[in-house]
């Protein structure tokens, strides 16, 4: 399928979280830390101490009914052109749609290695393996940004999935800044949303359209 077919075809997906990318900032305080618990705030992540004064900090959560080992592939493939996000296509990867399946390629990942979030891959475009801990903890970095996962095994083979963002906002480079502060504050929430989403109906073994 063409890639201006991949596009068209996401359209639709795109426009119906058009609701959620425009309200974002309206409801900024709860979604910054959408499914966690008051503990899970305030506790530590890998790589806090990176951007200490971020200006955008948030903590995501969900539980997953399967146990990390079943998790963790989902997480590790992410990227562009990778496994994509599980998000809106359209928006993160293209146009095309996330796989269902564990790509092999992309299970062992090492220190230093990308994880592209567009085509352009370089230190202000894309993160990279700042740290891992297998089925426990990851942690990916880029110059005054960090995104960090944190697995914890619950009873009955469940697993809580973590996240943190934590961004600053370098306003000596105004452009970038503004584009950051848009990109985040808009556009975050909805997308980190369906990402935790997707990564929770594949590990469960569930249908991706669910």
């Amino acid at each position: 399928m063409s890639t201006d077919r991949h596009l068209l075809r996401g359209v639709p997906d795109a426009l119906s979280g058009l609701p959620l990318f425009a309200t974002a900032p309206l409801y900024r305080r709860w979604h910054l830390r959408w499914g966690a618990t008051d503990d899970e705030v305030r506790g530590s992540m890998p790589g806090d101490d990176l951007v200490p004064r971020a200006s955008f900090n948030a903590t995501r959560a969900v539980t997953i009914a399967a146990p990390p080992q079943q998790v963790w592939p989902w997480i590790v493939q992410a990227g562009y052109k990778r496994a994509g996000f599980y998000s809106y296509a359209l928006l993160d990867n293209a146009g095309y749609e996330s796989p269902s399946a564990v790509l092999d390629e992309f299970q062992d990942p090492q220190v230093g290695d990308w994880m592209p979030m567009s085509g352009t891959v370089n230190e202000t475009t894309a993160f990279r393996v700042k740290a891992l801990e297998t089925n426990a903890w990851l942690l990916w970095d880029k110059p005054d940004s960090t995104w960090a996962w944190r697995l914890t095994p619950q009873p009955g083979d469940q697993t809580r999935l973590v996240t943190r963002l934590k961004q600053l906002y370098r306003w000596e480079s105004p452009a970038m800044a503004l584009f950051t502060l848009v990109l985040l504050e808009f556009g975050d929430f909805p997308m980190m949303r369906r990402m935790l989403k997707g990564i929770k109906v594949r590990a469960e073994g569930g249908s991706v359209g669910a």
